[in-house]
C-alpha cells in the first residue's frame, strides 16, 4: 500500500537568496564607483596614446586598452633612447638613469589603472551571478508544496519498513530468456521376477526342448520313499488282513 509524502522548501532559502540578492547589487554599485573613479582620474591627466603606438594610436586615455596601448609605446621609447638597457642596466652615472627611471614610473601607473578597471569589472560580474542565484533561491522558496508519492514498504522517514519494497521491472529490460528443461533420462526397466515354481514329486518329469546337434540327457523320474504300513500310491494291492484267532498261520 503506497503512501504520499508531502515535501516543503527549507525555511532559510529565502532568507539566503534576499541576502545573495543585496551582496549582488552592493558588488554592483561598488564596481561601477571604482571605474568610474579610475576612468575620470586618467582623463583629468589628458593623455594621448602616441602616433606610433600598435594599436589605438591618438586616443585619449581614459580606459583600460588605451591605459594600455600608451604604456606599451612609453616602454618602448624608453629602450630605444637608452639602447635597450633597462633602468637596471644602465650605470649610476649615466644620465639617461632618470628619464628611464620616470618612464618606468608611468608604465606602473598606467598597469595599475589597468588592473583596477579589471578588478572593478570582476567584481561587477560577481554582483550579477549574485543576483540571479538569490532570485533562483526566492522562487524555490516560494514554491508550492509537493505531494510525493512513496511505494508500498517505505516510511515517510526514508526508511524501510517491516515489509519489503515491491520490486519494479524496468520497461526497457530486455525479455528474460525462455528456460529449456533439461532433457530426463529414462530409468532403466527391470525385468520381471518369475518366482521359482515347486516340482511336485508326483509330477511328471518335464522334457526339456531338443537343439539340434546336441545331446540330450534324459533325468530319471523321482520316486517318493515308502513310508512304513502306508501302501504306495497307484498299486491295486489290497491291504493285508491281520489273521483271526484260532487260525494258525500257513
Amino acid at each position: 500500500m503506497s503512501s504520499t509524502v508531502t515535501v516543503r522548501p527549507a525555511k532559510g532559502v529565502g532568507v539566503i537568496g534576499l541576502l545573495s540578492v543585496i551582496a549582488g547589487i552592493v558588488m554592483i554599485i561598488a564596481g561601477g564607483v571604482t571605474w568610474g573613479v579610475v576612468s575620470s582620474q586618467l582623463s583629468a591627466e589628458d593623455i594621448t596614446v602616441s602616433d606610433d603606438a600598435s594599436f589605438l594610436a591618438g586616443a585619449h586615455v581614459s580606459g583600460p586598452f588605451s591605459a594600455y596601448a600608451q604604456a606599451e609605446v612609453i616602454n618602448k621609447h624608453a629602450l630605444e633612447m637608452s639602447d635597450g638597457q633597462t633602468y637596471a642596466e644602465l650605470p649610476q652615472d649615466d644620465e639617461r638613469r632618470a628619464t628611464v627611471m620616470n618612464a618606468s614610473f608611468l608604465r606602473a601607473s598606467l598597469f595599475t589603472s589597468v588592473v583596477a578597471f579589471g578588478v572593478a569589472a570582476l567584481v561587477i560580474g560577481l554582483g550579477i551571478m549574485f543576483i540571479l542565484i538569490g532570485i533562483a533561491l526566492r522562487r524555490i522558496a516560494s514554491g508550492p508544496a509537493v505531494a510525493v508519492e512513496t511505494p508500498a514498504g517505505y516510511t515517510s522517514g526514508g526508511g524501510l519498513s517491516s515489509a519489503a519494497p515491491p520490486t519494479h521491472t524496468p520497461a526497457h529490460a530486455a525479455p528474460a530468456a525462455p528456460v529449456t528443461p533439461a532433457p530426463t533420462t529414462p530409468a532403466p526397466t527391470t525385468p520381471p521376477v518369475t518366482p521359482p515354481t515347486r516340482t511336485s514329486a508326483h509330477a511328471a518329469p518335464v522334457e526339456e526342448p531338443k537343439s539340434p546337434g546336441v545331446p540330450t540327457t534324459q533325468v530319471p523320474p523321482v520316486v517318493e520313499p515308502k513310508s512304513p504300513g502306508v501302501p504306495p500310491t497307484g498299486t491295486d494291492t489290497p491291504p493285508a488282513t491281520p489273521p483271526t484267532e484260532g487260525t494258525a498261520p500257513r
